[in-house]
């Protein structure tokens, strides 16, 4: 029983478990993780849209954001988001990630049009 129990924590200690690991991501200086909140897929119409006819949603969901700009003089300037808020951004900003088979968005907090407040 021993040498079982001893086996199992050195298969886990060498990261031959079947979970999953949940990455995580902090953007760096005044970036911002973004994840794109899906548009309507029928038409104002009653039309329904395929996903290749889609356009990119222009609203979005703070995941992560960087500890913000350092100005000339050396201080550190906060980001005006915060996490979890819902924002605006351009078609196509920023940089497409994918992890985990999600699709993020990492772009500069200057390229945040607006936030959406509920």
């Amino acid at each position: 029983m021993k040498t079982t129990s001893k086996r199992r924590s050195e298969d886990l200690s060498k990261g031959k478990s079947k979970r999953p690991r949940k990455i995580r991501i902090r953007p760096l200086a005044d970036r911002v993780l973004l994840k794109r909140l899906q548009g309507d897929e029928v038409s104002v119409g009653g039309i329904v849209i395929p996903d290749s006819a889609q356009e990119k949603p222009q609203r979005a969901e703070v995941m992560a954001v960087g500890p913000g700009r350092v100005n000339e003089n050396g201080k550190r300037i906060q980001s005006d988001l915060n996490v979890g808020a819902h924002v605006l951004i351009g078609k196509y900003s920023g940089t497409d990630v994918k992890i985990d088979d999600t699709e993020f968005v990492i772009l500069r907090e200057e390229d945040v049009l607006g936030i959406i407040e509920r």
